[in-house]
């Protein structure tokens, strides 16, 4: 007799009070399997090299690597990954924003656990699904990006992310494992880029598009 095989699930979180919660949710679900469980946004890629599994249940807050650049830097490399984005983030530019990356649903935190039951299920079938309690024509209609003509690669939105948090040059540079003076080339380049002239502003940047918040 030939038994289903588990859907391997790696869960994407820096809160260990709700992962604990939703491992235990998911381990009642027949077929499914958390195999692993990430706190910080620079370890996801590492981690789905070594576990392999097939759905990742991702936060956007995360330390040290934006969500949304997480997402595209899985769908690069794991076409055929899905990812379900599970965020205290209501607003609909996010959710859109992660749908854009890659995520095939977007689910709030704060909503009945049913409901990523629901994004489960769908995805399982290629399906997407938005939060109820979100706007989705807002969500998936075509419009101007909230960044207007700004474009960031993945490097520079996690330095900027990471000045954000308060971040030294030589954290910055521990951090992502690069020199001091790529560190500063960078920094640079994000204030030429985004007209910005010291640690503020480059934070009220980060708020603004999204990288990081209050």
């Amino acid at each position: 007799m030939q038994y289903p095989v588990s859907k391997r699930i790696l869960l994407v979180e820096d809160h260990s009070l709700l992962s604990d919660g939703i491992t235990q949710l998911i381990s009642a679900v027949p077929d499914y399997e958390v195999v692993g469980v990430v706190a910080d946004g620079l370890k996801v890629y590492a981690a789905c090299q070594q576990l392999q599994p097939d759905l990742v249940i991702l936060d956007l807050g995360l330390p040290g690597m934006d969500g949304n650049d997480v997402i595209h830097q899985l769908k690069q490399r794991w076409p055929d990954l899905t990812i379900i984005v599970l965020t205290a983030d209501n607003n609909e530019h996010r959710a859109k924003a992660a749908l854009g990356a890659g995520a095939i649903s977007y689910i709030l935190k704060r909503s009945p656990q049913q409901t990523l039951l629901s994004a489960l299920q769908l995805a399982a079938v290629g399906r997407s699904y938005i939060d109820p309690s979100l706007d989705e024509q807002q969500i998936i209609k075509t419009d101007q990006p909230l960044d207007g003509q700004v474009r960031l690669t993945v490097r520079e939105r996690q330095i900027l992310k990471l000045i954000a948090e308060g971040s030294r040059n030589r954290d910055i540079a521990e951090c992502l494992k690069i020199t001091v003076k790529t560190v500063e080339t960078h920094r640079l380049n994000l204030m030429r880029k985004l007209d910005a002239h010291s640690a503020v502003e480059l934070t009220n940047w980060a708020i603004r598009l999204g990288i990081h918040s209050y």
